[in-house]
């Protein structure tokens, strides 16, 4: 078994950012029965003009087998808009660089459909004004206390924030005017291997432990580290919700 150490000097050498790939195989992710790539290749193969909002590196985008005639993508870590441009020039679509929390820079109703896979932040106003008469907008969110057992590992026991719950992007919603169609919600198994797993996740999930870093948790990430070397793979729950919402035509 990999020393501490060791194990920490790999998590640190991994670059930041929105992409979960080293993670394949020293951690895992239970999947929602609703089948979002799904949901989402369907709802895109009957628009005309669809936005994905914090599309990441393009990957779902890129996998559409039935691309809407016009198809737009924003992203706001600049590695990422250059993977997603690349990947979607092939199905015509086109991606803008903007801050998560910002205005999107589209005009009113330019789209009958809006997607995003967990947003960091969700401007529902926003999504509102972009969407056309009778437009939608679907997405998968994480949820409230979602992962709490790492949390509550390296800080001690937290109270569950309510920001991510669903309910509370429902009411969201319909302030913003959107009447909400669908809200299903799961809880699911994840799993970490090793502490340099919860390394890269912690950093890349800045939410979970905010303000982490090595130094400042070194001692709770031996302890850690201790943990599974005697108990196995870390286990923990993480919180899904699926939301549809439907601007009134």
């Amino acid at each position: 078994m990999s020393t501490f150490d060791d194990l920490v000097t790999e998590a640190l050498s991994v670059p930041t950012g929105w992409d979960f790939t080293w993670l394949s195989g020293r951690a895992s992710e239970g999947r929602p029965w609703w089948g979002y790539s799904r949901l989402m290749a369907e709802r895109m193969a009957g628009a005309r003009a669809a936005l994905d909002v914090q599309t990441g590196a393009g990957e779902l985008l890129a996998a559409l087998p039935s691309p809407p005639p016009r198809l737009a993508a924003t992203e706001s870590w600049p590695p990422n808009v250059a993977l997603a441009t690349e990947r979607l020039a092939p199905v015509g679509g086109t991606v803008v660089e903007v801050a998560d929390d910002a205005d999107l820079p589209f005009d009113d109703g330019s789209f009958d459909l809006v997607t995003c896979r967990h947003p960091t932040v969700v401007r529902w106003p926003e999504i509102a004004r972009v969407l056309s008469p009778g437009g939608r907008y679907l997405s998968q969110q994480v949820g409230a206390g979602s992962v709490r057992e790492l949390t509550d590992f390296m800080m001690g026991p937290q109270p569950v924030s309510q920001v991510r719950a669903a309910h509370r992007a429902v009411g969201r919603a319909e302030a913003a005017g959107l009447d909400v169609v669908t809200l299903h919600q799961q809880s699911l198994p994840m799993t970490f291997d090793d502490v340099a797993a919860v390394i890269v996740f912690l950093r890349t999930v800045i939410w979970i432990v905010p303000g982490f870093d090595v130094d400042t948790y070194r001692e709770r990430l031996v302890a850690m580290h201790e943990h599974i070397a005697e108990h196995g793979p870390f286990r923990a729950t993480s919180e899904r919700f699926l939301i549809e919402a439907r601007r009134p035509a």
